[in-house]
């Protein structure tokens, strides 16, 4: 009799837990969300081994941390912000990120072109990836006085003005760490050498980190055939 009982006991409740753990296997993981870098060479890694650049170093933090992230680096030597902004509906849709750190700019301001234009392609990115339900970090820079002190001051502010009106987050300069040291950068006198890559991505991640907390969470779905 005890035997029965225990036998149907077990049919009522230890069928429903076993099949409680069967959905909790099949059901989805979380799939990591995508931090996507868009800038220049400042961030592509000009001059250097795809390994040693910052953003190559923030995928290696995220994993040794074991924060739910990927890096997808989609930064363009030479880009200025017009190429960027051609581009970057496509980027969004194949990356789709939770976080976009934006990082162009210098380019513009080597050539001197027009600031209007450069905020104007700024601002239109910026209010892309809002669309896209990502969070953005605008990366600032500066430039050399070579188009005069009004071009040069105008245009670090820039950066202040998009993220204060776009209410996003900012880093000012992301050369701030070793703009003074001249052995920190390579023989052209522009792009930073290996060696101070790790100060770079210590620089983001004061400005990155807090984004992590908040940005959403896309999950993976079952493939159909």
């Amino acid at each position: 009799m005890y035997k029965c009982l225990s036998f149907i006991f077990y049919l009522l409740f230890g069928f429903g837990v076993h099949a409680t753990q069967l959905a909790a296997a099949a059901a989805p993981e979380a799939a990591p969300r995508t931090i996507l870098v868009y800038g220049d060479s400042l961030s592509a890694g000009y001059g250097l081994a795809i390994a040693e650049s910052w953003p190559a170093l923030l995928n290696e933090r995220l994993k040794a941390k074991q924060l739910p992230y990927k890096v997808v680096n989609a930064s363009i030597s030479g880009e200025t912000t017009a190429g960027g902004r051609a581009r970057f509906s496509a980027a969004l849709q194949q990356a789709q990120p939770a976080v976009v750190i934006i990082a162009l700019g210098a380019n513009d301001g080597l050539q001197g072109l027009p600031l209007a234009a450069m905020e104007d392609n700024l601002t239109a990115m910026i209010r892309a990836a809002k669309q896209h339900n990502a969070q953005v970090l605008l990366v600032g820079i500066r430039v050399p006085p070579n188009y005069g002190f009004s071009y040069t001051q105008r245009f670090g502010a820039s950066f202040n003005v998009l993220a204060k009106n776009e209410k996003i987050s900012l880093l000012p300069f992301l050369l701030e760490p070793i703009a003074l040291d001249p052995q920190a950068f390579q023989a052209d006198g522009l792009h930073p050498t290996a060696k101070v890559q790790p100060l770079l991505l210590d620089h983001v991640w004061k400005a990155l980190s807090p984004l992590l907390k908040t940005a959403p969470t896309h999950r993976l779905t079952a493939k159909t055939s």
